[in-house]
Order: C-alpha cells, then structure tokens, then sequence
C-alpha cells in the first residue's frame, strides 16, 4: 500500500479501535477521502496476511494489547501524535483501560475522541447489548418497515449500523475537525445508533404524527402504492418501480400499452390497480422489460443482483465499482471532483511506528513482550 494519502483528509491522523462494522465503517469512510488510518487490533489477531474486508480498505493495522500497561501507554503515544480516536466500546470500558477521553485528552487536547455504540454513552440501556434490530425498534423507525398487516421487517443492518451509526460517527469526526480549527482543542463525539437512526426518519416523525403517514405498508413510499413497489416477472426476476409523478407514470403505461386502469389517485383501488400491474409484469422477462424501458422516463428499473450491479452500463461507465485483492467493492463516495483516485489495498501490517511516535528500538521491545505485533 502506498504511504501516500491523498483527498481532502490527507494528513488527518486516526486511530480506529478495531471492533464490529460501524466502527470499521467509519474508519473506512474517513480512508477513502484521505485520512491515514491505523486499526488497531489484538495482538493475535494480526498477521503478515492483508485484510480483504471492504471496511478496511486504504488502512493499516497493529496489535496492541490494551490489558496490559505497556499497551496503554503505547496507545498514548500514537493518539499524541493523532487527529482522531475511533472507539467502540461500552460506556466505561475504554475509561477502565485507562484510554478514555480524559486520559487521551490529558495527553492532546487537539485529539478528536468519536465514540461509537448502540444506545449512547448515557441512559438507562447504555450497557445493555444490543444489535442494529434493536436500535431500530426502540427508535421507533422498524415499526415502519415492512408489508402491510405483514410483521415489522428490518432491512439488513443498514440502518442502525451504518447509516445511523458508522456514517453518523464520520460526520461528527467532520464536525469535530472543523470546529478544531478555531478553538484548537478536540471534542468527544456520542455517536449513537439510536439517535442516527432516529435522526434519518426526520420527516416520518412529522408524517405520522399528522396523520399524512399511516400503518407501515399503506403507504406512497413504503409498498402500500402500486407506483412504488418490485413486481416479479415472468423469468423469476423483479422490476422496481418508481412513477410517482404523472407524467413517469404515463410513460410506463403507455409503453406496457395499458388502458382502462383504475384510478392511481384513488387509495381504495390501489390493491386492484397493484393486481392489474403483477399481472402484466408477469408476461415478459425482466431484460424484456430493461429492454422496453430503456432510455424512457417511466423511472422502471431492474432489480439486479450485487454481482449484476458491478456490470450494468451505467456503473461501468462511471467506474462505481473496482475489484481490490480480489473483491468487487464500491468505491468512495460521495465523489470530490477533481481529487484523485484513492488507493484502496487492502490493509497490512504497518511495521514501522516511529512516525506515530514509536521509535523502532520501543516497538521491538514491545513486540518481544508479546504486547505489540
């Protein structure tokens, strides 16, 4: 890999405390725009062998054995000489390892400390274990997901984990950054993904409350309209659908040749209307409805696998998708223009610490202590 950083973040410093996606997520999306990453990982869970996760990309990694004193002090060496601290404890831990906020402070007051959990770093469930599905649900946002008179859906870990949690702890890292350059001192960053997901359903809060949005699944948005939903076709595939407005939905009927429809305006003949359109995706093949559609406004798309969705014309053209130590991955985004293409290897070792701070002679002994690798 490179030593060269380059993008907007070049010369910012992090240190990402190696743990479960959100975290990674957010070193990864500091890397691709610049930043010099260090994982820092366990002892024996690093080796010569580059790592192929996505998330790490554009970084590299050491072992570090925070249980141990030497460890910790190590650790205060490198955040002296960082911008940023990613950690992704519970409340408590990463103060009981004597690498808290306070104690990283105490040693750079310009270090930006981003802290990463499920519920926060305060409330009455902050030490309670929690994954994405139940960040979401206490944020009230899973009620919402999902078919109507179906049970609530979560869509993945997409949510909770990444958007509301690793994207939301990158952009606090921004805020954090920005403010640094006129106060000259860092500030500790509650990234919760409770909040985060809160946070993305800004304007359902108001919906609901208003009455304008109902019960999950009956809605313009959600599947409850025949405008905005997939449809199987007659190979087994699926289109999605997404005329909202008049005139895309004019130019998907029109081109399907459909006449005497029920009224789209109409909510009570949204069920026959769906029924009526199931029924007519079902005659053709998927590509034979990419082929009809093509180029037209009827905003009609194929529901493409991730392998497809490396290889479809528009993403090739745009280059949205690379292949890095053998993984086909997306690439950086959103897109700077003008900055150059970002080195996306793998993460490896990173042997030599003395530009952290680490003379070679301190990391030898570490390594020989079993503390360091």
């Amino acid at each position: 890999m490179s030593e060269v950083r380059r993008g907007p973040l070049a010369g910012v410093r992090v240190l990402e405390l190696a743990g479960l996606a959100p975290g990674p997520f957010a070193g990864m999306m500091l890397a691709d725009h610049g930043a010099e990453v260090l994982r820092v990982d366990r002892v024996k869970a690093v080796s010569d062998r580059p790592r192929t996760d996505v998330m790490d990309r554009g970084k590299r990694t050491i072992g570090l054995d925070l249980k141990a004193p030497e460890g910790v002090a190590a650790f205060k060496e490198l955040a002296r000489h960082a911008d940023v601290v990613i950690e992704v404890f519970r409340p408590g831990v990463a103060e009981r390892l004597g690498i808290g906020p306070d104690d990283l402070h105490a040693v750079n007051e310009r270090l930006v400390y981003g802290r990463m959990t499920g519920w926060g770093q305060d409330g009455p469930l902050a030490s309670t274990a929690g994954h994405d599905i139940d960040y979401i649900a206490i944020s009230g946002i899973l009620s919402q997901l999902g078919r109507e008179g179906d049970k609530p859906t979560p869509p993945i870990n997409i949510l909770g984990d990444f958007a509301g949690g690793g994207l939301m702890l990158a952009y606090g890292v921004l805020l954090a950054l920005f403010e640094r350059e006129r106060t000259g001192k860092g500030r500790v960053i509650d990234a919760a993904m409770v909040d985060g997901a809160a946070i993305l359903f800004a304007m359902f809060y108001h919906g609901v409350q208003s009455g304008f949005w109902g019960p999950r699944g009956t809605n313009l948005l959600d599947t409850g309209a025949p405008h905005y939903d997939t449809y199987e076709t007659a190979d087994g595939g699926y289109v999605a659908v997404g005329s909202l407005e008049p005139q895309f939905w004019e130019a998907m009927v029109t081109l399907m040749g459909l006449t005497d429809l029920p009224d789209r305006n109409d909510r009570a003949q949204w069920p026959a209307l769906k029924a009526r359109l199931a029924e007519e995706f079902k005659t053709r093949t998927r590509a034979e409805w990419e082929a009809l559609f093509e180029g037209s406004d009827a905003c009609v798309s194929p529901v493409l696998s991730m392998s497809e969705a490396a290889a479809h014309p528009h993403n090739v053209a745009r280059g949205g998708f690379a292949e890095v130590g053998g993984v086909t991955q997306p690439v950086p985004a959103p897109r700077l223009l003008g900055v150059p293409a970002q080195d996306l290897s793998p993460a490896t070792r990173l042997s030599d610490l003395s530009g952290w701070g680490l003379s070679q002679e301190e990391a030898d002994k570490l390594r020989s202590q079993g503390v360091l690798a």
